[in-house]
C-alpha cells in the first residue's frame, strides 16, 4: 500500500514565460503531441535570473532574441501545476515586451514546438491553470481583449 503524497513535500515548479503582445493579442504554442495552449516559457536553469530564463525559453521555443532589457515582469502567477500531482504548484514569472522589440521580433515554432497561437482572454478553455490565470489577468490589465 502507498500512502499519499504530502503537499508541503512537493516541491514548487519556478518557471519564467514571456508576454509577447501584438493587436491585443498574446503568443501561446502548443507542443509536440499536445493540444493545449503554454506561455513560451520554461524552467529556471541553475544560476540563472529569471529574466534570462525568460530570454532564453522565447529563443529555445519560439525563435526570437529578446534583450533582458526589454522585458518587464508584469507579474506572478502561483497554481497548480499541470500534470503534476495535486498540492504541487508552478510558480510563473511572466515577462512583458517592450512594445518596439514586440513589433519587431518574427516568432517561429521551434523544435518542440508545433504551432504558434495568436489569443485573446477568450482562448481560457485551451490552456492550463497557469495559462488560463494570465490571459485573465492580461485581459484585467487591458493589454488583451
Amino acid at each position: 500500500m502507498t500512502s499519499p503524497l504530502d503537499p508541503a513535500a512537493l516541491s514548487d515548479i519556478h518557471v519564467a514565460a514571456v508576454a509577447l503582445i501584438r493587436d491585443r493579442r498574446v503568443l501561446m504554442v502548443t507542443a509536440r503531441g499536445r493540444d493545449v495552449f503554454f506561455m513560451p516559457g520554461g524552467k529556471i536553469d541553475p544560476g540563472e535570473t529569471v529574466r534570462d530564463a525568460a530570454a532564453r525559453e522565447a529563443r529555445e521555443e519560439v525563435s526570437i532574441e529578446l534583450p533582458t532589457s526589454a522585458l518587464s515582469e508584469l507579474f506572478v502567477v502561483t497554481t497548480q501545476a499541470h500534470g503534476e500531482p495535486e498540492g504541487r504548484l508552478v510558480r510563473m514569472h511572466v515577462f512583458g515586451v517592450d512594445a518596439a522589440v514586440a513589433a519587431s521580433v518574427s516568432p517561429e515554432p521551434s523544435a518542440e514546438v508545433s504551432a504558434l497561437h495568436w489569443v485573446t482572454a477568450a482562448a481560457v478553455d485551451r490552456c492550463p491553470p497557469a495559462g488560463a490565470d494570465v490571459l485573465q489577468r492580461l485581459a484585467a490589465l487591458g493589454l488583451i481583449d
